[in-house]
This record gives C-alpha cells, structure tokens and sequence, in this order.
C-alpha cells in the first residue's frame, strides 16, 4: 500500500530497487586490472571513508557525489573505473562513545532513567572574532564534532534510530565496527552509487589485513626519517599531571592543542599603581596580545582590553620580564615553558588587576607603523577563556576593530567613560597594509561601510563582515608594506612570525581549541610532553610535497588553500594512549590516531579485493587464500614498491600461502590502478588530511612521482536549515532517511542545482525545497512519454539541421563540463538546455517534427544524464528504449560532423528576437491596459486583445558609429585573434572619436562591451565590419514560427523591414545589429468569451475571458486559443489542433451538467464567421449567411491530444 499522495516517490523508488538489483545480478561495476595492454586508460577515484560512528548523513553524500559523476562520465568515455569504498573507525570517539555508554548504564540503570533536570550543555565563548581558529584544526579530525555534550550517549543512540534492547550491545566497541559499517554499505546500495563493494574495509587492528599494511607504512615512514620522538604540545590536566585523554575528559572530547602567537607589547611611560613596585629596568613589562594573524601586525593603531576582565601580571623568568595576561592563559604558559622552563606549572603572581586598571597605557607595538607607540583602549566584545584576553587591534583588515575604534572616535561619552583622552585615539587612522582585491586597501572599513554596520555591537553582520575581508584578503591579498610588500598575504605569515620571534617580541602559545574538562574536575591546560610525531614541514619533504602540488590538478582557489597549509604546517603527534587503531610496530603502548593512518590507504584499495573480497573485517580469507600473517612488510615492499625477490620473500615464510603468481598479480593490481586519479573532499579538509595525503605520497614514493595523486576536487559544508550538518547537534538527515522521503535519484539532482558553483563552497537545503525536488523527475517521464509518443505519430515533415546542430552543441558542452568537474553546468546544459532545444524545434516545426531526430534527441539525452540521474536513465535505457546493456555498456555520443556554426547563430538569433518580442508584446499589453484604467475606461467587456498585426525593424549593417568601434577593436586584437584588450584600453583608444558620435557617445561603450561578450562566445568574427546575420532573410523564414509564438492569425500579419523605410526617431535609436525591434498594431473590436472543455482527464480545462475579434473564422480563433492553452496549461505544449462547439441554445444548454449530450452542440465550421458588437457585449456566428447567437460560452475540444497515462 503506498503512502497517501507519495505514489510517484513509490514508483521511483520501485525502479531504483529493480535497477540496483540488476547492477548488482551483472556485478556492473565490479573492475580488475586489465591485461596484455601497455597503454592503461583507466580511472581511479576515491572519498574519504567515513567515520563509523553513526549512520551516514547527507553532508557524507554531498562530497561522495563529485567521484559519482566523475566514474559515471568516465565509463561513458570508455575507460576502465574504479571507485572503491572504505569505513573508518581509527580514533577516540568510538571507544568514547561506548564508555560513555558503560558509566551511564553503571549510574543510571540499564535501560537508564536520566535526571529530570535540564543539563543543557556547556555554552563555550567563542572570544573575539580576530582570535581565528588554527585551520589544521578546522578538520572533521574523525574526533572533531563526533560527540556532543548537549545530550547523553544512550538519548544519541536513540536519536539514530535504534531500539533499547539493541543499544546495551553498543557498550563494545567491537560492535560498532559491526554495525554501522553494514550499515553504510546498506544506505550507500540504496543511493545506486558505481562502487566495487568487494574492495570494502573496516580499519583498526580488527581487520588484521589492513593493520599489516599500516604497520608497514609506519615502518617505511621511520625509517626514512619522517617520523620523530620529542616534546609536543598536548591536552594536559594539572590535576592529575599527566595528559587528558579524550576518554579522560568529561567536557571537550576530540579538542586539541591550538597556536597563538603572542606579541609582546612593552609597556612605555606611567603604568597603574599595582605595578609601580616592579624594576623595569630589570624586568620589563609586556601585555601579551594572542593573535592568529601575526602578519598584519604592521597595521596596528591600539590594543585592546575588556574593563571587567580581571588580569594578572606574572614573572618569566625564560623571557626576563613581566607579561600581564589573564590567570588561564598564566597556567597555559606556564606547563609549556614560558614562565619557568624548570618548574612546570609554577605560576608567579606579581599583580592582580582588572582590565579598567590598564587602559590609556602607552604601548610600543612590534612591526606598527606608528612607531612611537599605541595605546590600550576598551573592547567589551573581548572573552576572558579565549586566547590572553588581550588584543592588536588591526581596524584596516579586521571589521571588528574598525567598528570599536570608530565607536571610541565618534562617541566622546564613551571615551570619558573609561577615561581616554582624545589624543590617545583621534588620531590614530587605520592603515593601509593589504591590497585586498576587489575591495580596497582598506579592507575593513569599506565592508563595513557598505554592510551599514552601525557600532560594535552588530555581532551578527561583523561575523560576516569578517568572513568575507578574511578569506579575500589571507588568500589574495598582496602586503603594501614591510619586508614583504608585494607578497601575497598567505605566504608571509610564518616568515613575520619568525622575525617577531627572533626580534624577542613574540612567543609561541597554545591553548585547548575549545573547553576541556577533565574526569577530575579541573580545566586542562596545552604541556609540553614527550609524543610520537610525523614531522611535516621538515623542509626537504615539504620541498618535495610543493612539487607534488605543482602536478596536482586543483582550482586556483584549492590551491592557494594548499600552499597557504604547506608554509605553516610543522609537524603532526601521530599517536594516542586511547581509542581504537593500529599500535606503533616499534612502540606498542601508543595507537597510531586517525589522521595518520588514512592517508595512503587508496593503495590498498588496489589489492583489497584480492585480500577480503567484501569481508569488511578480513576475518575470512580472500578469493587468493592469502592469510593475513604472511602480509609481512616485506611483501608490501614488494606490491607498492617493487622491491625484493618473490621467490625469497616466499621462502623467508613458514608454510606461506603466498606464491609467485599470487605475489605479481597484487603488484600488477597495484601498478594498473595507481595514481589516484580523483580525490574528492571537502575544503575543511585541506589543512589536515588532503596536506598529509599528499606529504605521504611523496614520503613513501619519493622517487616515483608518476605514483602521485593527480586530482583533487574540495567543497564546502552542507548546511541543513541554514545549519552544519552535525552529529552532535542533532541537525542533519540521514541518508537512509533522505532517499525514503525523496528517493536517491531526487536527492543527487536537489545537489546539483542547489550548489553554489564550481568550487562547491557549500549547499544549503531545507525539506521542503527537497520534496519540490520530485516535480524534476516527474519532468524526465513526461518528457520521455511525450517525446515517444511522438516518434510514433510524427513523419518526416521538417527540416531539423538547426536542432541537430544544437544537440551536437549540448553534447560537447556537457562533454567539457563534465571534464571539468562542473556539475551544476552539466544539469543545466543536459536537462534544461537539451529540453529547451526541444521545445523550440517544437514550436519552430509548428507540430511537424522529424522522427528519427526525437528518437535521437531520447537516447541522446538519456546517455547524457545518466552519470547524474543514473537509475532514471537505465529504466528508461532497458524499460522504455528496450537496450539489452546497462547504459554504463554504452558510449559516450561521437560528433561525427562539424557543426555549422552560421546555422547555430541564426537559430540563436531567432529564439532571442521572438523572446524579446514576447517581451515587447507583454509591454504593450500592459501600456494599453494602464492607459485604459488611467482615462477610466475599463467599463466594457472588451478585453485587453492582442495586435493584430506586427512590423519588425532590422538594420542591413552596422551604422557609422558602431562600424568606428568596431574598427577600433580590432586594432587591439592579439595577433593570434585569441584575445583582446581590456575595456580600459578599449575606451581610452576611443576618446578621440566621442565627439564625432554625437548622441551616440553615451552608448559607446556599452556597445563595446556587447561586442567584447560576442568575441568571447564566438572569437573574431564578432568584430567583422560584416554583419554576420542577413537579420532580414533570417526572420523572413522564421515569419510562421514567429507569428504562431505571438499568437498572430498568420505569418501574413508580421512584416520585416529595414530602418531605412522609416524617419521615426524611437525606432531608429532602438535598433541595432542583432538587436530587431517589433511595432504592434492594434486589433479590431473584441468580445471575451468563455470556452469550455468537458473532457474529464484530458488535461485541458476551461479558459476564461479569450477575446473572439469581429470577423474571425474558427481557423484564427483556434489559433488563438491554442496559444492561450500553451502558456496556461504546462503539459499542453504538444498540443496541435482544436475544435469548436456552439450551443444550440446557449441561454440554457451551458448550465447542464457535463457532459453534454452531442444534441445540444454544433460544430463551428471554418469558413464560419463571428459578428461581435463590444458595446452590447454579444458574439454573433455568420453561418453560410445567416447569423445566430453564441452567448458568452463556446466549447473547444482535442480528440487525441494526450496517450493513456499522461496527467
């Protein structure tokens, strides 16, 4: 029993079943490496494997969808696909999540009865927006947001779904690697994706296959010198004086350390009582300022401070001196060595005071190009548990700084408040330190003047403002000053840092990124402790890994990400006490976490087949027998690198079940497939994984750069009702539950035309803009169902050149966006654009379209959005066009001929002027209307009619003026005519002439500009001095099509003429080169009339207010009407013909119930004329000379309009 009003959903999920069951039966997207070839067209995706910690949402399938597409494309094009699928349970949160379960159930009973009270959860300040996030911790770190303290672990088990007697078993960690990887394998089926399910993995040590190969890969990475032993900075608990462990956190699972550099800003001239005691000759005084954003430092003008927050001034004996900070950053300091290196934890209280003590105080501020000093001024957006609590104020790049100062500026009361005098603000200018593109060398103060943002307290539109002057700025932005003036921003953060530190006037300083609360009840702190760690940013492998980006196919915007990452990455701690993983193979105590043992496992997708075969956990042998001890590092050695002798690493192994064949077909697996040709991620991913990703590619296979990644696609966040999707916050839709509502078909296309462009910086969506979604596939079956209805009906009428010609347009174009990864084009190009190129030849053959071009229109159209609408597309390839082969069988559609490109612009010419005409006719009826209503004259019953005829005015060449600039442009082509000169140098070379142009001048380079879009789209041809249009021949052929889409009686009532027949000056003005003009002309006296259709289920239905001109035939009527009908009724597009019906007494036979009887109608013939007096309102029908009345209701009908089925 279907769901009420769900049927077509039904249908569509009936045929994605039957069309996931066929694919699986024929094992379709199963692929081995190829033989006996030497030249290797295969294509290679991956996605990150998700964390196995719930059910997958649909933020996971917004990124997975870029290698669907891509696969889907690539199979089309005939190359050999792979896109295998792994789960990843490596990591804390896991074991977090099922130990949280342990205690609740000790605590409060199994099945547990929680508290009544609400315990909300733990609202963390975020601090001052300038206090950015360290973008390494930016990550899905597969720990990062997986659980959340706003609810307890059992109500977020019960929350995905699961019942109270299941979720008990969840205690063990073990059974989540059971679970939810089934799970996802399960829903991912459900979504049809083209994946190799035999090559599917759990990681961790459960799966003892893929805990050898990681076991190898750390051996390797040792042994080469990229992995250290050594201090690093880590979540500490002074209480318990050792470091806090996510599972031995009851507040801030899955944060970790985050760097600040602190500027030293030397306190200068009078300081508040509490420090007069202090020698600072001897000990110097600072207040430490955190910043993220030690680059801008040139531009600072004061620094900031919150009046209530209460400071301390604390002795350091490593930096000589007294920093003045709040008491939690003191602590943080001192366990990370920067107060007493000797005596971790030590903290030396000189003073306490609060932030109204420190203000007016006169400061040197490092690198400021106010250089005799700055001063401390109120901030009350500032936090006391982020960073120091003290802040550079920076008011030319940062919106927030610039809305406090001028606050400070502008409001004196302010000032007096806190007792700064003026000369310690007004004259303190933001400076221009960074060239920000696109906006201005004062970044922040013209976003924030043109978002009329008021004062500081407008949180909301500053956090916005910020955003956009950040990522402009940091990633484009060039330095106008310093050292590095001319350098781009991104690239000089880590070389000021260094200065400042080498200078003595800064300090590298870490914090928990976020609130960390240990078992034991205290606040962790960032130490200093001993750990294993990846040393990236060591510079020869980062030289190596920069080569490895230069090869890298990326968006420019990916890329900057990328290099900005590799300046200031430096090192990673790859191992923890606790979680779920694989040991160090030299250390056994410590786990290697999640973000180390992910980023070369795309080689083992190559041979996990041959391993596990689809056995997630390798527990059962593989198809080859091989058990998984005899997976020495040796072996792997000599699958991924090719080193060692088969036959004596065979013999090395007790009773091995390794042979010589076994050995080469793995490494065969692996040199077939590899490189990754595609890794799609999200951009959150940049400054942790995809950068280790390409750091251990080049790492393990440093002599082999052809085993490198080759492309990379990065998007944004899904946001669900304008929110991250997340776990923890309960804001997201799982897949399972997204393709039951809206089948999978329909979610992937809502991706698609919801995405924001190209580089997928993010895609909002909201349920019902979801379920619309439905209406797109409801389209693909009608459009299938009409179009086949036609084949079976249409002859061989017209012409179909021009269509032809288009399709071949559309199928190139989606050929190139399909290339360039550009989705959004892609749909819009193979569904909207191939859909439009129908409905114009539709319209254009005037119902006589060609046969064999509908049924080449069907298969082209199915072919090309079967990588995006991929189970429609099979149904439609077997079910409707009867195929014996999966459409992924097929081939990408061949252009076997060149398109005339002359043709393609007279087409193009000929669907814009009939827009534009529409256009000018919609005007018109609008003017007449309100000209009428103004002079009080819509009394009558006379409707507001169309003209009845039309005058279209054309040009036969360019006039003198538009010839000049022409001639002009073309002496600024490139010589090899591939570019031109840009408007700027276009218009200074046409100042001389404006004089000569006389009124024309204003519209010179408006004209310029049009030429510049026309060369673009079709090179140097569109700066000929020739028209490249006979505009007056064009329309003349098109005069029919023209006329029936304007819904004239025939093409007699349209006539083309050249300006030259004409002195009125509006018409001269308006027309240029393939730019025609239309003059309506009014119709003759009209009536409104009612029609009506009695047909049930034909979908057609009754029209009101049609006007019936005096002297019409039932020919020119019909026209009219079936105009009406195509704009009002959608699924009347292919409607051809029309008959008229009377009544024979038309006072009362309209009021019975339909359907009529045939006794009470007559039908109007066509030499039938009707007589119509618009003063009295009546219709009169001439019939063969003697005049009856009609009233006011006619009926129309179409006897075999719609096939069976079509509603």
């Amino acid at each position: 029993m279907s769901r009420k009003g769900t049927a077509k959903l039904e249908e569509l999920l009936q045929i994605e079943r039957e069309v996931q069951a066929l694919w699986e039966k024929e094992k379709l997207f199963e692929a081995d490496a190829l033989k006996g070839s030497d030249i290797k067209d295969k294509f290679f995706a991956t996605f990150p494997y998700p964390y196995m910690n719930g059910r997958l949402h649909l933020g996971h399938t917004f990124s997975l969808l870029k290698c669907e597409f891509a696969i889907g494309f690539s199979r089309l094009q005939g190359r050999h696909t792979l896109w295998p699928f792994g789960f990843h349970c490596t990591g804390t949160p896991i074991r977090a999540s099922a130990d949280k379960l342990v205690r609740e159930c000790d605590q409060y009973g199994c099945p547990p009865v929680f508290p009544t009270v609400e315990l909300g959860s733990v609202h963390e300040a975020t601090g001052k927006n300038e206090l950015e996030a360290d973008p390494s911790k930016s990550k899905k770190s597969k720990a990062a947001a997986k659980s959340g303290d706003s609810k307890f672990q059992w109500q977020i088990m019960e929350s995905l779904g699961l019942n109270r007697d299941e979720i008990p078993k969840f205690k063990d960690p073990s059974y989540w690697l059971k679970f939810f990887p089934q799970e996802a394998v399960s829903d991912l089926k459900r979504l049809g994706i083209k994946v190799d399910w035999r090559r599917s993995f759990i990681t961790t040590e459960a799966n003892p296959f893929y805990d050898s190969f990681v076991r190898w890969q750390f051996l390797r990475l040792r042994e080469r010198g990229k992995i250290q032993y050594g201090k690093r900075y880590t979540i500490f608990s002074p209480k318990d004086n050792q470091p806090c462990m996510d599972h031995e956190r009851s507040i801030g699972e899955g944060a970790g350390p985050q760097e600040y550099t602190l500027i030293k800003l030397l306190v200068v001239g009078d300081v508040p009582v509490q420090l007069e005691s202090i020698d600072r000759q001897k000990e110097p005084v600072y207040l430490t300022a955190a910043t993220v954003r030690p680059e801008t430092m040139y531009g600072q003008t004061n620094c900031w401070l919150h009046p209530d927050i209460d400071y301390v001034a604390v002795r350091s004996i490593r930096e000589a001196c007294i920093l003045i900070c709040t008491e939690r950053a003191a602590m943080n300091m001192a366990y990370q060595g920067i107060l007493y290196p000797d005596q971790p934890g030590k903290v030396d209280v000189v003073a306490r005071l609060k932030g109204s003590h420190l203000f007016g105080l006169k400061v040197n501020a490092p690198l400021s190009l106010y250089s005799d000093g700055v001063y401390t001024l109120p901030m009350l957006s500032i936090r006391s548990n982020k960073g120091t609590g003290i802040v550079t104020s920076v008011p030319s790049d940062a919106p927030d700084d610039w809305a406090a100062l001028r606050d400070l500026r502008k409001k004196q009361a302010l000032r007096e408040k806190y007792g700064i005098s003026d000369e310690k603000v007004l004259p303190f200018e933001p400076l221009e330190i960074i060239e920000t593109p696109g906006i201005s060398n004062l970044a922040a103060v013209t976003v924030v003047d043109q978002m009329k943002i008021q004062s500081q307290n407008d949180t909301e539109k500053l956090q916005e403002a910020k955003e956009k002057v950040y990522r402009v700025g940091f990633y484009d932005g060039i330095m106008l000053v310093g050292d590095y003036k001319g350098s781009k921003v991104h690239s000089v953060k880590r070389k000021v840092q260094n200065y400042l530190l080498e200078k003595g006037q800064a300090i590298i300083y870490y914090e928990p990124e976020r609130l960390v609360i240990s078992r034991s009840g205290d606040e962790a702190v960032v130490a200093l402790c001993d750990q294993w760690y990846l040393d990236y940013g060591e510079e020869k492998w980062r030289e190596v890994t920069k080569k490895a980006l230069t090869q890298l196919s990326v968006i420019d915007e990916v890329r900057r990400s990328f290099e900005a990452t590799l300046d200031w990455l430096h090192e990673h701690a790859c191992s923890r006490t606790y979680g779920l993983g694989t040991h160090l193979p030299w250390d056994n105590q410590w786990l290697i976490e999640s973000l180390s043992d992910s980023t070369i496992y795309m080689a083992y997708y190559t041979v996990a087949h041959l391993l596990q075969e689809g056995n997630l956990s390798g527990l059962k042998l593989g198809p080859l027998g091989i058990k998984p001890e005899h997976m020495t590092p040796e072996v792997w050695d000599y699958v991924f690198l090719g080193k060692g002798d088969p036959r004596q690493i065979i013999a090395d192994q007790y009773q091995s079940s390794l042979t010589i064949p076994i050995l080469e077909r793995l490494r065969e697996e692996f040199l077939f497939w590899y490189p990754v040709d595609l890794r799609s991620s999200g951009k959150d991913l940049i400054p942790n994984h995809l950068t280790y990703f390409l750091y251990n590619h080049t790492a393990i296979w440093e002599d082999e750069p052809k085993l490198w990644p080759r492309a990379v696609l990065a998007n944004g966040h899904l946001l669900l009702n304008s929110t991250k999707m997340s776990k923890s916050t309960g804001n997201f839709l799982t897949l399972a539950d997204a393709i039951e509502k809206y089948s999978a078909d329909d979610w992937i296309t809502q991706t698609l035309k919801l995405v924001a462009s190209p580089s997928e910086s993010g895609l909002r969506i909201g349920p019902e803009r979801m379920h619309a979604d439905l209406i797109f596939k409801k389209f693909v079956f009608l459009l299938v169902t009409d179009l086949l209805f036609c084949y079976q009906h249409f002859g061989y009428f017209a012409s179909k050149k021009a269509t032809f010609d288009d399709m071949i347009r559309i199928v190139e174009l989606a050929a190139k966006f399909y290339a360039a990864h550009q989705y959004k084009e892609v749909l819009k190009t193979v569904f909207y654009e191939f859909q439009a190129s129908r409905d114009r030849y539709r319209e254009v053959s005037q119902g006589s379209m060609h046969r064999d071009l509908i049924c080449e229109y069907i298969l082209l159209q199915t072919v090309l959005l079967s990588p995006i609408c991929s189970h429609v597309c099979e149904h439609i390839w077997r079910n409707l066009l009867h195929e014996k082969h999966s459409i992924f069988r097929t081939r990408w559609p061949k252009v076997t001929q060149s398109v005339d490109d002359l043709l393609t612009l007279q087409g193009r010419y000929v669907d814009d002027a009939a827009h534009q005409f529409r256009l000018q006719l919609a005007q018109h009826l609008s003017s007449k209307a309100f000209k009428a209503t103004k002079a009080g004259g819509s009394a009558t019953n006379e409707p507001k009619l169309p003209p009845s005829e039309a005058v279209v005015w054309v040009v036969k060449e360019y006039p003198p003026w538009q010839a000049l600039i022409l001639e002009v442009m073309r002496t600024h082509l490139s010589p090899d005519g591939q570019s031109l000169a840009d408007n700027a140098t276009v218009a200074q070379a046409l100042r001389p002439h404006l004089k000569g142009m006389g009124k024309m001048a204003k519209r010179a380079m408006p004209f310029a500009q049009l030429v510049r879009e026309r060369f673009e789209a079709r090179g140097a041809r569109a700066l000929q001095p020739e028209l490249e249009v006979n505009e007056f021949e064009v329309l003349e052929a098109n005069k029919s099509y023209l006329a029936a889409t304007l819904g004239f009686r025939s093409h007699e009532c349209l006539k083309i003429r050249y300006i030259s027949e004409t002195e009125e000056s509006r018409i001269l003005d308006a027309v240029s080169p393939l730019n025609p003009v239309i003059e309506f002309r009014d119709t003759p006296p009209s009536v409104a009339v009612n029609f009506i259709n009695p047909d049930v289920g034909s979908g057609l239905f009754s029209l009101s207010g049609v006007p019936v001109c005096d002297g019409d035939s039932s020919v020119e009527l019909v026209s009219r009407l079936l105009h009406t009908c195509r704009i009002s009724m959608p699924n009347s597009k292919s409607l051809q013909n029309l008959s008229l019906y009377r009544f024979v007494n038309p006072d009362s036979d309209p009021f019975t119930v339909p359907p009529y009887s045939i006794e009470c109608l007559r039908p109007i013939g066509p030499s039938d004329r009707f007589v119509v007096d618009p003063k009295t309102s009546t219709v009169m029908l001439n019939v063969s000379g003697t005049v009856v009345s009609v009233g006011d209701r006619l009926v129309y009908r179409s006897e075999s309009y719609l096939p069976n089925g079509y509603s």
